[in-house]
């Protein structure tokens, strides 16, 4: 059962002040997230600035996959924010992030799209198994959260074995939606969002049912050097102003 978001940044809110307060001195994070958080995260990033000048903030958008292999790597980061429950849960499990950071701050959908240039070729999933539908494009399932969303939702229609010849598979979400956008292909499986990003070019056809809601978690990095400010920007996104914006972006509270 998932906590009311309210409560969760409640809760949220008294397990950073472990952390500490932000400091004084100029701070610079280094935040990975998922690809299809790219636009809204960048805006929080400049609304959370304006009311904190000394911190620098880097992004670093990606497939969930990858940001969490480049964290298994190594790789200097402070906040880590997934498309997926999943990809959170095996940062967890191998210790790279503080645990009692952890929130889900943002939801999604994920939407059969086609270009917009040529009539849709699919109203459903099960459209997409019919002749009428050539290539389709998606995230890759490994690594990208997306495509994991999608191949669950034809696997629990009994379509994935009539589709899969089909699909096209992306590095990530806004990739399988340029392939859309450029007519490359006659439909994909992307999140609302990303498809809202490019209307001129992409129609949404249909809401896709998903197995498991297509949540996003966000949590300070376990090797963060700078884990007070890190926390702070967590509750900034996770609060009020991150969630203005997320809306704004096409996001739904969680």
């Amino acid at each position: 059962m998932r906590t009311p978001f309210r409560h969760t940044a409640v809760l949220a809110c008294a397990l950073w002040a472990g952390l500490g307060a932000l400091p004084a001195a100029a701070q610079e994070l280094t935040i990975s997230a998922a690809a299809s958080l790219g636009n809204a995260m960048r805006d929080i990033g400049t609304a959370y600035q304006a009311t904190r000048p000394g911190v620098k903030l880097n992004f670093n958008f990606a497939a969930s996959g990858a940001l969490l292999a480049q964290l298994q790597q190594g790789a200097p980061v402070d906040v880590f924010a997934s498309a997926d429950l999943d990809t959170m849960d095996r940062a967890q499990a191998a210790k790279l992030t503080h645990p009692e950071t952890r929130v889900n701050f943002a939801a999604n959908e994920l939407v059969l799209v086609s270009p917009l240039a040529r009539p849709p070729a699919a109203r459903t999933l099960a459209d997409l198994a019919g002749t009428g539908v050539g290539r389709i494009a998606v995230g890759t399932p490994a690594s990208v959260p997306a495509g994991r969303y999608a191949q669950a939702a034809l696997e629990a229609q009994g379509l994935w074995s009539a589709v899969s010849p089909k699909l096209v598979f992306a590095d990530n979400v806004r990739q399988a939606l340029n392939y859309v956008s450029r007519a490359e292909v006659d439909a994909g499986l992307v999140y609302r969002t990303d498809a809202l990003i490019d209307k001129a070019q992409v129609r949404i056809d249909a809401v896709v049912p998903t197995v498991q809601p297509v949540l996003y978690p966000i949590a300070v990095v376990a090797a963060s050097t700078n884990a007070a400010a890190a926390a702070e920007f967590v509750r900034f996104a996770a609060g009020p102003p991150g969630q203005a914006v997320l809306a704004r972006h096409g996001f739904r509270a969680p």
